[in-house]
């Protein structure tokens, strides 16, 4: 019998390491942009066609190859960065293993241009699909530049696999934000489609930072140091009220090195403890120095997890630096703990606040309350009414031999093949309708108390007619005299080009004002009330986080986002008529019953209920 196991040609090996290192074009950025930084560069330039698809070509001025490195550098496990097992524990540089570049050379077009300071020529090689084309001498400025060109072109089902253009583009800037922040010592630019996308000058962290995300930054950045025996922490974190809902503005680098850790993100965030909303991620760019052979990078194909020798301890320090930070910036209350606090406490004294009294004419103690007479006779009114009408009903009828019902409102638009009990349930509610804390709004209804939800109510009524205007392409726009202009970040940029169709579908006008700024000539006209910027900002911000954590279509996505920043909120004082104008408008939808995040819009308290709670 033969034998049947044998080594794989070199072409096929590179080609299944490749599955893991090359699983896109930001995947190739990164091993680039990284093998330029061990090379000592001092400014960096990527440029990108077709979203990396076509073209990804990063330009150095680093320390350059001689021939046989540039020969030897597609050969696999071949590195310049370790020589024996222990080099393993004492990494300072990005790449050690040697797999990157014979990976990317196995599945595209590979030109390298290359020149060290003290040759005279440079060297040219071109690869394809793991195959040296041509080796030869070249004149060349100096450093290196790598051109990688039809990415995945012998591996048509990869490419297939490969998502738009807009989302890979997304995923390259990502990328460049994490070299970009980790080495703010270093200019880096980047070119997409022969248009400037970064230009970033050589600086501290924090103008990094600015350059990358926004001028916008420079008011919420909060400066987080801790230097202790085990570890350095530097960098960066958000102000608490500039939190957003959906993650990927949070960076970690440990030894210069971006990695993904929940625990450590766990610390940050138990460093805010209190001071963050329900599902808000605050900002941060934190840096950890800590000996190399206290970590373990050779853990993922990618670096991008590591394992500390004490994760505990790194938790600990991270977490206390952020609430020290917090604390010495007057975001958080510091504590001191120099004062004792059993003898150190003084009242305010009567006296003391009388003194001041009289000293102030202006001052006043308490403001009195604005009359609401008018306001409470409405509320005691309605209740008399309910009162008198379960009277009514309890003589005629006896309520220990009902059980209590539910109900379920139809759509109004079907009202010709369908009951209209829904108006006729609430018809009482013209006379007798009010609000709770500018959150609620009681109604009477036939059966009992109806209370409804006005945020979540008025969600599902945007939310279903702008879904009409997805569909039909039938929004109606407000021109505006004063555009507004809308600066955001790069990846932001890319999302709303993305979204400009169904943008457009819904009453947006936008138009493109330089390379990461869109101005809005026009909106919806039910964002008449509203701060159309803020509401611009949210709706990409929430479509982000629906995106994340639900599996819906784009349209629905667009719709749910641009409906809830646009309801009415809780605190929202309405009056009478709109009032009713907001439940006449709830139950014309498909599904007034609920809100599109699931949330009940409206319950009701049968005469029934209601007489329970007094027995």
């Amino acid at each position: 019998m033969s034998d049947i196991i044998q080594l794989l040609p070199d072409a096929i090996a590179n080609q299944i390491a490749a599955g893991e290192v090359v699983q896109r074009p930001a995947a190739v950025v990164k091993e680039l942009l990284e093998n330029s930084i061990d090379a000592g560069s001092s400014k960096i330039k990527l440029v990108v066609k077709d979203a990396g698809k076509q073209l990804i070509q990063v330009i150095d001025d680093g320390l350059g190859m001689s021939e046989t490195d540039a020969r030897m550098c597609f050969e696999r496990h071949a590195t310049s960065k370790i020589r024996k097992s222990d080099d393993l524990f004492t990494l300072k540089t990005m790449g050690f293993r040697g797999e990157a570049m014979a990976s990317i050379a196995a599945v595209s077009q590979v030109e390298l241009k290359t020149k060290k300071a003290d040759a005279e020529l440079g060297v040219l090689i071109q690869v394809e699909a793991s195959e040296v084309k041509n080796q030869s001498h070249t004149a060349h400025t100096g450093g290196t530049t790598i051109s990688v060109k039809n990415l995945f072109y012998n591996v048509p089902a990869r490419r297939n696999f490969l998502k738009s253009n807009p989302v890979e583009m997304r995923h390259i800037i990502d990328e460049f934000h994490r070299v970009a922040l980790a080495n703010p010592q270093v200019a880096f630019s980047l070119h997409q489609n022969d248009m400037d996308v970064y230009q970033l000058n050589a600086g501290k962290l924090s103008q990094r930072i600015v350059g990358l995300f926004g001028k916008n930054y420079q008011e919420q950045l909060v400066a987080c140091e801790e230097t202790t025996d085990q570890l350095k922490i530097y960098g960066y974190i958000g102000k608490p009220e500039f939190a957003k809902k959906t993650r990927g503005e949070q960076f970690f680098f440990v030894n210069n090195r971006y990695i993904k850790s929940g625990y450590l993100h766990h610390a940050v965030v138990n460093g805010f403890e209190g001071l963050l909303g329900k599902e808000a991620h605050p900002f941060y760019v934190l840096c950890l120095e800590i000996d190399p052979k206290r970590i373990d990078v050779n853990v993922h194909p990618t670096k991008t997890e590591i394992k500390f020798d004490d994760e505990r301890m790194v938790y600990g320090i991270l977490a206390a630096a952020i609430r020290q930070a917090l604390g010495a910036h007057n975001v958080a209350p510091a504590l001191d703990f120099d004062s004792d606090v059993n003898f150190s406490f003084n009242a305010p004294r009567r006296d003391r606040i009388d003194d001041f009294a009289t000293k102030t004419s202006n001052y006043q103690k308490f403001k009195q309350p604005k009359d609401n007479d008018g306001e409470w006779d409405k509320i005691l009114s309605s209740f008399q009414e309910l009162s008198d009408k379960i009277s009514k009903e309890d003589e005629t009828e006896d309520f220990s031999n009902k059980n209590q019902q539910s109900m379920t409102f139809g759509s109004a638009i079907n009202e010709e093949s369908h009951s209209s009990a829904p108006k006729n349930e609430w018809v009482e509610a013209k006379t007798s309708i009010f609000q709770i804390h500018q959150k609620y709004i009681a109604t009477q209804v036939k059966s009992g108390l109806m209370l409804v939800d006005q945020q979540a109510a008025h969600e599902r009524i945007l939310f279903e007619k702008f879904n009409r205007h997805l569909q039909n392409s039938d929004g109606s726009s407000q021109q505006f005299l004063f555009p507004e202009q809308v600066q955001l970040s790069a990846p932001d940029y890319t999302l709303v080009m993305d979204m400009e169709e169904e943008l457009k579908a819904l009453g947006f006008v936008i138009s493109s004002f330089g390379k990461d700024t869109v101005v809005i000539n026009g909106a919806p006209t039910e964002l008449t009330d509203t701060s159309v910027k803020s509401v611009f900002e949210g709706l990409i911000d929430q479509f982000k986080h629906n995106k994340n954590v639900l599996s819906i279509s784009k349209n629905e996505n667009i719709a749910r986002s641009l409906a809830k920043r646009s309801a009415i909120r809780a605190g929202h004082k309405l009056n009478s008529e709109e009032m009713n104008a907001l439940i006449d408008k709830l139950f014309a939808c498909q599904n007034p019953n609920y809100a599109p995040s699931g949330n009940s819009t409206f319950i009701i308290f049968d005469l029934h209920k209601i007489a329970s709670f007094f027995n």
